[in-house]
This record gives structure tokens, sequence and C-alpha cells, in this order.
């Protein structure tokens, strides 16, 4: 049974950090697109950030392009979004999601696994 599940999330003050980590079990996602996702109240699912299955390339959602760093470790089958300089609008439920192939993409379509999320918590 494949299943990702996300940890790392917690309460923090603005312009701290945080970092997150993704473990798959069950197959390897090691040939697989990466990436994050998230979810504040009240509001859709947005694209994060997500790195193609070599790990050599990575792209960013605008909002967090220059805070956030998004790696992975193909022989732990884990992935990890290194987060800098958090603000209050980056509070959210994190979701880590395999791709459909090996190509990075943003569309949450083109991911078919998911995780249950991990909750991040940006004070002011």
């Amino acid at each position: 049974q494949v299943q990702l599940v996300e940890s790392g999330g917690g309460l923090v003050q603005t312009g701290g950090s945080l970092r997150l980590s993704c473990a798959a079990s069950g197959r390897t996602f090691s040939t697989n697109a990466m990436g994050w996702f998230r979810q504040a109240p009240g509001k859709e699912r947005e694209f994060v950030a997500a790195i193609n299955w070599a790990g050599g390339s990575a792209y960013y959602a605008d909002s967090v392009k220059g805070r956030f760093t998004i790696s992975r470790d193909k022989a732990k089958n884990t992935v990890y979004l290194q987060m800098n300089s958090l603000k209050p609008e980056d509070t959210a439920v994190y979701h880590c999601a395999a791709a459909r192939s090996f190509t990075i993409t943003t569309k949450a379509s083109e991911y078919p696994n998911w995780g249950q999320g991990t909750q991040v918590t940006v004070s002011s």
C-alpha cells in the first residue's frame, strides 16, 4: 500500500524556519516528481514547490521563491521542504504528493498520491 507521511509542522513566529519531511513507503517514488501543496482555511489548495525525479530541477510558486527550498533523498525515499523567513500568510496544512510522471508539474490533478498533511502555523 502506498503511503506518504508528512512531519515537521508546528507553530513558529514570523521570520522563523521549519523543515517539513515527507517519507514514502510501500513503493519507491525515486522516478517520480514530488511536490508540496498547501491549503489554508477557506482557501483552495495551492502549489508550493516541486522537484524532478533526479533532484536536479525544482520549481517554486512566486509566493515562496527565495524563502523555501525543496530537496529529496532518493536513498531514503524522502522529500524535504525547508521554509525560511516564514510569514503569517504561510499558515496552512502542507501536503506532499507524488506526481504521475518524472517531470515537474504544478497541477494537483497530476499528483495521484497524497499525504494527509502537516499543520504549519506562523504567528504574527
